[in-house]
Formats: C-alpha cells, sequence, structure tokens
C-alpha cells in the first residue's frame, strides 16, 4: 500500500504544481477583478453581487483559493453579511473540479477527461445558482 501510495503521489505531483502556479499567476495578475468588472452588468440581472464572482472562478480551480477569497469577503464585510454567508454557501455547495480532474485522473492516467470537465463545471454553476437563489430567500427576506 506505502510503495503504491508514493508511486500515485510521485505521478500526481506535476499536475499539482501546475494547478497551483496557475491559480497563483490568475490572483496575482489582477485578472480576477478585471473580470469582475467586465461581468458585473450581467451579474447583477441575476442578483449575484460582483464581490463573488473572484470566489466563483477560483473555487473550481482550488480549495484554498477560494477559502482565502470566503476569508477576505468576511474580513471586508462582516462575518454575518450577506455576503459572507453567500460566500460560505457557495464553497460548501461546489468542488474543485479541476483539482480533482487533475489529481484523480492523473493517479491512474488519464489524459482525456471527455465529459467529466463539463458535468463537472455544470455541476459547479448549478451549486453556485442554487446558493445564490437559496442565501437570497434564506438572508435577504
Amino acid at each position: 500500500g506505502a510503495k503504491e501510495g508514493i508511486t500515485v503521489g510521485i505521478k500526481i505531483l506535476p499536475y499539482l504544481v501546475a494547478i497551483l502556479v496557475a491559480i497563483g499567476m490568475f490572483r496575482a495578475s489582477g485578472a480576477i477583478d478585471m473580470i469582475a468588472k467586465i461581468f458585473s452588468p450581467i451579474l447583477n440581472l441575476i442578483g449575484m453581487p460582483a464581490d463573488i464572482l473572484p470566489l466563483a472562478i477560483i473555487r473550481p480551480l482550488s480549495g484554498s483559493g477560494a477559502l482565502g477569497i470566503m476569508t477576505e469577503i468576511a474580513k471586508q464585510h462582516g462575518g454575518d453579511s450577506y455576503l459572507a454567508r453567500l460566500a460560505g454557501v457557495m464553497v460548501g455547495s461546489t468542488e474543485t473540479t479541476f483539482y480533482v480532474l487533475a489529481v484523480y485522473f492523473g493517479s491512474v492516467g488519464i489524459k482525456k477527461v471527455r465529459h467529466a470537465l463539463a458535468v463537472g463545471l455544470i455541476a459547479d454553476l448549478a451549486g453556485m445558482l442554487a446558493a445564490l437563489f437559496i442565501c437570497r430567500h434564506l438572508f435577504l427576506n
């Protein structure tokens, strides 16, 4: 068991490093904030605050990155604010899709993710929209 675990760890290490480097570059470049500004009119139509968009973008990539953004939202707006509650529900309602695909598919050597990526991202979108709907009805009414 231990020998196989070390072998799997060595196989998936490049995938993990690539994901973590890409997330760090994405956050440091300011691209998330730029995307939030561009999409804020569309977000207003569905009632999603623009401050939550960075969380929605990072969550499928990294759990720790999403936790950092959620913590920033809670510090900036207060832990009991609507935004902090929405961020918490979104983190709990979604999955780190790219991370899971890289780790699990990479550990067994699957190169073509086929429909798994699309289904995972659709499930993340459904989780985020459900979190938005539920939080609007629970915390704003």
